[in-house]
């Protein structure tokens, strides 16, 4: 970049990652959940720190096989837009509630397109918006850098999730299955560093992939990962809270959806209370959530004098 650089020299998916990175519901990451709630210490997780080291390693991996890196960049850096409060305990609890499902990538998208900007969304690029979307299911038209999204998804959060699990004393290091430090290594620095450097060794323009002995590991992380760690007490423990204070949430604003923000009185007129409660509650932080929660449902203290 030259000092007289100006906006018209930017490309279309860079101004994408600036009207991303500028955007509220980008903000209100560092106040949701990874998959600890409410943990105590300052290191743990949260979907920001989440996505900024999705981010990191896609856009590694996009540049060594050549690929677009802006575009990796501003599709990683919106994939967990639309996550709800509480990780996906807050997912898993408004997708029982609300009639038309809900998926946090579907969400992520409705995030850019419409609820950004007072109803008027981040009007991101084609590319950007299906990598978004497409982030944890994949389709068939993927880009080579949805793909890369995809995988450099898995790998983060395998991995900070392993080490915020070793964080909170869930399990020690010799609890790991040792056919996963065999092949990715002794640390979390060490097992990201091997899964990108034998993606990038194993794919080619046509094909982004794993070779066999890193997938055979990668499908043994991935199963005890969700047969230990998020099944674990220490990580479930508190979810039943969590559906609790997301029923309240929803069925008090579908019943009083004049109660909602401004903003949402479009979209109670166009799709209905359920729509609009459903995207209010998905984009409130952890903190906030209880916040409404108390106020509508726990009696003020007050004091006479």
């Amino acid at each position: 970049w030259s000092s007289d650089v100006c906006s018209s020299d930017l490309t279309c998916f860079q101004r994408d990652i600036d009207r991303i990175t500028h955007s509220k519901s980008f903000r209100r990451l560092k106040h949701k959940t990874q998959v600890f709630l409410s943990p105590e210490g300052d290191h743990y997780r949260t979907r920001l720190t989440h996505t900024l080291e999705v981010t990191r390693i896609a856009r590694t991996v996009s540049r060594a096989l050549m690929f677009n890196e802006d575009l990796t960049e501003a599709m990683s850096l919106g994939h967990d837009l639309g996550h709800t409060p509480f990780g996906h305990a807050g997912e898993r609890a408004l997708n029982k509630l609300y009639s038309g499902g809900f998926k946090h990538y579907e969400q992520s998208l409705r995030v850019v397109d419409l609820l950004e900007k007072n109803g008027r969304g981040l009007n991101l690029c084609y590319e950007t918006r299906m990598g978004i979307l497409n982030h944890t299911t994949g389709a068939a038209d993927d880009s080579c850098e949805a793909t890369v999204l995809r995988y450099s998804d898995h790998i983060a959060f395998l991995n900070h999730d392993l080490d915020d699990a070793l964080r909170a004393g869930i399990i020690t290091e010799s609890d790991i299955p040792d056919e996963i430090v065999s092949v990715c290594g002794h640390s979390t620095s060490r097992r990201i560093d091997s899964m990108v450097s034998d993606m990038i060794s194993s794919s080619s323009e046509e094909l982004i992939r794993f070779s066999p002995e890193m997938q055979r590991a990668y499908d043994l992380f991935h199963e005890y990962m969700y047969g230990v760690i998020y099944v674990h007490p220490v990580a479930k423990g508190e979810e039943s809270k969590v559906e609790g204070i997301i029923e309240g949430l929803y069925r008090y604003y579908t019943s009083h959806p004049e109660t909602l923000p401004g903003e949402f009185g479009k979209i109670v007129e166009s799709e209905g209370a359920e729509r609009a409660a459903c995207d209010y509650i998905s984009g409130m932080t952890d903190g906030y959530a209880m916040e409404k929660y108390e106020e509508i449902y726990i009696p003020f203290t007050w004091k006479v004098k």
